[in-house]
């Protein structure tokens, strides 16, 4: 979605901070994948915000309230992993409401922010944010890690290459709905991603504030 269109409709894909990127992950929790990611960012002492899927969330209680304990930000992604176009209005708003109700019994928080997958937003899932009060969060840079070919240094090179203060970038801390093992390149790159922004001079910034 270009700028103009995601102003004119209220999505963000920004960190208000003059130094700093936003991290966020989609897709989890996932039993080895969230668990590596958690330990990096916390030697990094960065907070992320990790879009969740419901039906994980189901499966893996436990993880998402570790996301929540380590001071990471819970948010929605979707109960079931689907390109909304082909699903229904109604289906759409019974698919976030139940993963909205997973994430908040299994962590003790409301989300407030949501991604749709696929970054593809619909006008009934936009419609049911905003009447539930959810942020719409998109991206500015993907590592596209999700990729069976994709590598720890091509994931980071995507999403390093044009990254500048105040984006948010996107990867996966599982492969749930993706190339199977894509987490390791994923846990890889992290680590390399964290490097290169502390050598940049870039710090990593919650979508919640500075």
């Amino acid at each position: 979605m270009l700028a103009p269109a995601r102003r004119a409709l209220g999505v963000r894909a920004h960190v208000d901070a003059p130094d700093a990127v936003a991290l966020t992950f989609d897709d989890g929790p996932h039993p080895q994948g969230t668990p590596r990611v958690l330990e990096l960012l916390e030697r990094a002492g960065a907070r992320a915000t990790f879009f969740l899927a419901g039906e994980q969330v189901e499966r893996h209680p436990r993880l998402a309230a570790e996301i929540v304990a380590a001071g990471h930000e819970a948010a929605l992604h979707c109960h079931r992993h689907r390109n909304l176009m082909r699903v229904t209005p109604r289906g759409t708003r019974h698919d976030l409401d139940r993963a909205a109700a997973a994430i908040a019994e299994a962590t003790g928080v409301q989300p407030a922010r949501y991604r749709p997958p696929y970054g593809i937003l619909t006008a009934p899932a936009l419609r049911h944010a905003r009447r539930r009060g959810w942020e719409v969060v998109l991206w500015r840079r993907d590592g596209r890690d999700w990729r069976a070919e994709a590598t720890p240094e091509s994931i980071a090179g995507r999403l390093l290459g044009r990254a500048r203060a105040g984006d948010v970038l996107l990867l996966h801390d599982a492969d749930w709905y993706s190339a199977p093992g894509s987490w390791r390149r994923t846990a890889d790159a992290l680590a390399l991603v964290l490097e290169r922004l502390r050598e940049r001079g870039l710090r990593v910034a919650p979508l919640s504030g500075p």
